[in-house]
């Protein structure tokens, strides 16, 4: 048995495969440079691509315009005022015990709104009735007694003194009772303080008093109250609305106008300027004028909030009685590849939307179809601008 030496010289290590020595790691000053820089830079990128395609703009509403109003000389908004109301209060003290009526209830004329207690007031004209028809007693007995002396004068059985007497009692007796009947009346005008009535005919707009409390007048006390109620004449209602001093030359008395109430933007009513207040607001530099509506109904309400459109006198009531239109600014529309459109924002976003449209009313267009009332466009839309492009509003 021959024992024969291993070749050791074709023992190798392969160092080109993957077994080879592993490399060296980066160093972390490497590392945290290059994270910062790379957020640095995605982070550019998502800002530029908010800031720089936001396109600022100006924006419009479409509205429902009525040919006057596209046609007015003048515009200004107010406020319905009662030109007739009144704080009902009673000009006695005492407690409230009856009140008849409440807010929306309507009442005539001397009808009696409320009622304090009057029980020392009714025994005060009890009492001042029974001195009353004392006097009247008293009087009965001095006029005979008077007519027995005069006979008795003429007889020449009583002196002039008697006479004179006589006449004295008598005098001062009618005296008394013309005294007893003033305390009378003014016991029936105390009385009459005591019951609250209507100062002319209109509805009750507040009720300020209860059953229980205690009525002043001027409201003495902290826990009594002034007035019963509040009350407001309807037929008098008007609108006042602040003028501009630089726009009253435009405003005469007599001139026509359109009122639009902002609790009902649909519904106009025709008005007439009713007086120009000689005066100046120096804060506001403004003129109050007041507008008197035409016709009246329930809807218009105290306080409300108006628009008032002082037209011009090439207006006819016809045309002014048109039905209200949907209207933009005729600078919003813009014609796209033949087609008139419109931008609306949603979400921030430009959208293009194909509109038809009708005549023109002053500075607004009428559209037919595209649109409806309420919706936002982009009034004088730039060139660059188009269909979902990110826009901001100035």
């Amino acid at each position: 048995m021959t024992t024969e030496k291993p070749d050791i010289t074709t023992l190798r290590i392969d160092r080109s495969g993957p077994g080879g020595p592993p490399p060296r790691a980066l160093p972390w000053k490497y590392i945290l440079p290059a994270a910062v820089l790379v957020l640095c830079v995605f982070g550019f990128v998502e800002l530029r691509s908010v800031l720089v395609a936001a396109i600022e703009v100006e924006t419009a509403t479409a509205t429902l315009t009525s040919p006057s109003q596209a046609h007015s000389v003048l515009a200004a908004n107010g406020y319905v005022v009662a030109q007739r109301k009144a704080a009902v209060a009673s000009k006695g003290t005492g407690r409230l015990v009856y009140l008849g009526v409440e807010e929306g209830d309507k009442v005539s004329k001397g009808q009696i709104i409320a009622r304090l207690d009057d029980q020392d007031m009714v025994a005060a004209l009890a009492k001042a009735e029974a001195d009353l028809g004392v006097a009247r007693a008293d009087s009965f007995g001095t006029r005979n007694t008077l007519e027995r002396t005069k006979a008795l004068f003429v007889s020449k059985l009583a002196s002039a003194s008697d006479l004179e007497g006589a006449e004295s009692a008598h005098m001062k007796v009618r005296a008394n009772i013309v005294s007893a009947r003033a305390a009378v009346e003014q016991a029936e005008v105390a009385l009459e303080y005591t019951r609250v009535r209507a100062p002319f005919d209109g509805t009750v707009l507040t009720k300020d008093a209860d059953v229980g409390e205690v009525v002043a007048p001027f409201a003495s006390s902290a826990n009594s109250r002034g007035a019963v109620v509040s009350m407001a004449d309807m037929e008098s209602l008007q609108v006042e609305a602040d003028v501009s001093e630089s726009n009253i030359t435009r405003v005469r008395v007599g001139q026509p106008c359109e009122i639009t109430l902002d609790a009902y933007p649909d519904t106009s009513y025709r008005g007439t300027v009713h007086k120009i207040v000689p005066t100046a607001d120096r804060a506001k530099a403004t003129v109050l004028t007041k507008v008197a509506f035409n016709r009246l109904d329930d809807r218009v309400l105290p306080d409300m909030s108006a628009k008032v459109a002082f037209l011009g006198e090439e207006m006819t009531d016809s045309a002014a009685a048109a039905p209200s239109k949907l209207t933009i600014p005729s600078s919003a529309v813009t014609e796209r590849d033949g087609k008139q459109i419109v931008f609306t924002i949603r979400e921030g976003t430009a959208n293009a939307v194909q509109i038809q449209t009708a005549e023109r009313l002053g500075t607004q267009t009428v559209v037919t179809r595209g649109l409806q009332q309420g919706e936002t466009v982009v009034n004088r839309p730039p060139p660059s601008l188009a269909d979902g492009v990110k826009v901001k509003t100035k």
